[in-house]
């Protein structure tokens, strides 16, 4: 399956890149899924997106949790949790 990843703020700068197309394995069914996925990359994907961290998620620009099944062709964003004052 073939999504598009984005990301936001610290996780933009800490990664280095806004956005990646790319092609998932047929294991990766939910953003759970996906987020282990990227993190198996290692290096700061690892570090980024480590399980304990808070990171928000959204599937085609509707917050989700990460129980949300993935679908083909589908935005995925990932972003830290905004603070407001």
């Amino acid at each position: 399956m073939k999504i598009e990843l984005r990301f936001f703020a610290s996780l933009r700068e800490a990664l280095g890149t806004s956005h990646e197309n790319i092609l998932i394995p047929e294991f990766v069914n939910t953003i759970s899924d996906l987020r282990s996925h990227l993190i198996g990359r290692g290096g700061a994907w690892a570090e980024v997106l480590e399980g304990s961290k808070t990171i928000r998620c959204a599937l085609n620009q509707e917050m989700v949790s990460e129980s949300t099944v993935l679908q083909e062709g589908a935005e995925v964003a990932f972003f830290p949790p905004v603070t407001g004052g």
